[in-house]
């Protein structure tokens, strides 16, 4: 049976560089979700030209800036992740290759081959954030599960999460002894 062997991670895009190559309707759908799970995310959108309805979510971001010019190599220094979503195959490889030789993650919209990263399913409330991969076989699963943790997922989970985070820190001992009493008390989550 083929497992999913990616490694999820919570990036801070607040705090990083992020490049998308790209400003028609699959630039603006990347850049949607970006900013619909990071709202400050840090990123530059580089395209000959922009989608009205992109420019006008962008006007929306103070963090999000518009550059209308062809991709050039030099626009990836100082980056931390690129997506590329030109309708050029040539140019999103192209893409890909110097980011590798760059050492910069990067995601080639639906060219899985070329990609070190998938945009998966993300739930989200308050403080609580889940991630969903289908290995990137089929968006359309990792959607329909969102759906479904959005619904299932009680609105007022943060509070509970707030509660155990001051419990948490009023816990004395050592770590071990930490980690047992908290378990201890989420024991019920799991029912």
């Amino acid at each position: 049976m083929e497992r999913n062997e990616l490694y999820p991670v919570f990036l801070k895009l607040h705090q990083l560089n992020v490049l998308i190559v790209g400003g028609g309707n699959v630039g603006l759908e990347k850049l949607s979700f970006l900013l619909k799970s990071s709202p400050n995310a840090n990123v530059e959108v580089v395209a000959t030209r922009f989608l009205p309805e992109l420019v006008e979510l962008v006007s929306k971001h103070d963090s999000v800036t518009l550059k209308e010019k062809k991709f050039k190599k030099k626009m990836l220094e100082k980056r931390h992740m690129v997506i590329a979503c030109t309708d050029d195959l040539e140019v999103n490889r192209r893409i890909y290759e110097l980011s590798r030789k760059r050492f910069l993650i990067c995601n080639i919209a639906d060219t899985p081959d070329l990609c070190d990263f998938y945009l998966g399913g993300i739930v989200t409330k308050g403080n609580v954030k889940i991630a969903i991969s289908t290995n990137g076989k089929s968006p359309t699963t990792a959607k329909r599960l969102r759906e479904f943790f959005e619904e299932v997922i009680p609105e007022d989970i943060n509070k509970m999460v707030e509660n155990l985070n001051e419990y948490r820190k009023s816990l004395k001992g050592d770590f071990e002894n930490k980690v047992q009493r908290m378990n201890a008390i989420t024991e019920s989550l799991k029912k």
